[in-house]
């Protein structure tokens, strides 16, 4: 079978100044129309133009196509067919990705306008961007504010992958997404980068926003994998499997105290103690 596609193809739009980076967004999706409508409308509204929006879908069977192609003439490139999960797909998209600097951006987040230029206003060649994400309740109502650190990512995934952005080149020379990992392969990527002294930028401003609640995600799953990425990348060492021990405590006693009137604890943590800051 034949994957559907569609697009405008690569477009440079005529610019001057920073406006001559190019700068590629891929947002994989499967079964994702619920919010996909939202997110391409917030890539479509930048500020920023000079952008080329690359779609992946794993094969939606609901109307998920029929959303992307009511934008298709503002879409650079889409593509639907079945692959072999979430790395696969962001691997996909990097493939046909041309700009300078790419993004990656969930089928159910979205930017704020000015996403794009501030981080255009801070990039350097060959480097990492990255900064706060916004989430919002189920209910509309505004969440927490979180803050990234840098400076534990050898501990944890401690940056907000949905606001991350990387320079191309940066792929050519350390690869992309590893296949194997199905949970942790964003950690995977910026813990490799961050050991090769890649330069990271921290860049103190909502980049991106992100929907709370619904389908709970394998968090303990996710806890293992990145346990598994640290013991490759930094080697097998006694501390990393007792971090993961602290993290599965932190997570089993933040649901214990969800929903009593002790859940006032987790806040405090959250805001006051840990290195991941959620500003509320």
């Amino acid at each position: 079978m034949h994957p559907l596609e569609g697009g405008y193809g690569l477009h440079k739009s005529e610019s001057d100044g920073d406006q001559a980076i190019l700068v590629s967004i891929i947002t994989i999706v499967f079964n994702g129309e619920k919010y996909l409508e939202h997110t391409i409308k917030s890539v479509l509204a930048q500020s920023y133009k000079n952008i080329e929006y690359i779609i992946v879908d794993g094969g939606s069977t609901d109307s998920t196509v029929e959303i992307i192609r009511k934008y298709e003439k503002k879409i650079a490139f889409w593509r639907s067919e079945p692959d072999n999960g979430i790395s696969d797909a962001f691997n996909k998209g990097i493939a046909l990705a041309s700009g300078e600097i790419i993004g990656i951006l969930n089928a159910d987040d979205w930017y704020e306008p000015d996403a794009v230029s501030q981080i255009i206003s801070h990039y350097r060649y060959d480097s990492v961007l990255h900064g706060n994400k916004q989430y919002w309740n189920e209910d509309g109502s505004k969440g927490p504010k979180s803050k990234p650190n840098l400076a534990i990512l050898p501990l944890e995934m401690s940056l907000n992958h949905p606001t991350v952005f990387v320079s191309r080149s940066l792929y050519k020379k350390h690869g992309t997404f590893d296949t194997r990992y199905k949970l942790a392969m964003d950690y995977h990527l910026l813990l490799r980068l961050y050991q090769k002294g890649v330069n990271f930028i921290y860049v103190n401003h909502i980049i991106t926003n992100m929907r709370v609640g619904g389908v709970s995600a394998d968090i303990v799953g996710c806890y293992r994998e990145v346990l598994q990425v640290k013991n490759e990348v930094l080697g097998p060492k006694i501390g990393n499997k007792l971090y993961f021990y602290w993290t599965l405590l932190r997570y089993n006693t933040s649901r214990i105290l969800a929903g009593t009137p002790l859940a006032f604890l987790n806040k405090f943590y959250r805001t006051h103690i840990s290195s991941v800051k959620k500003q509320y």
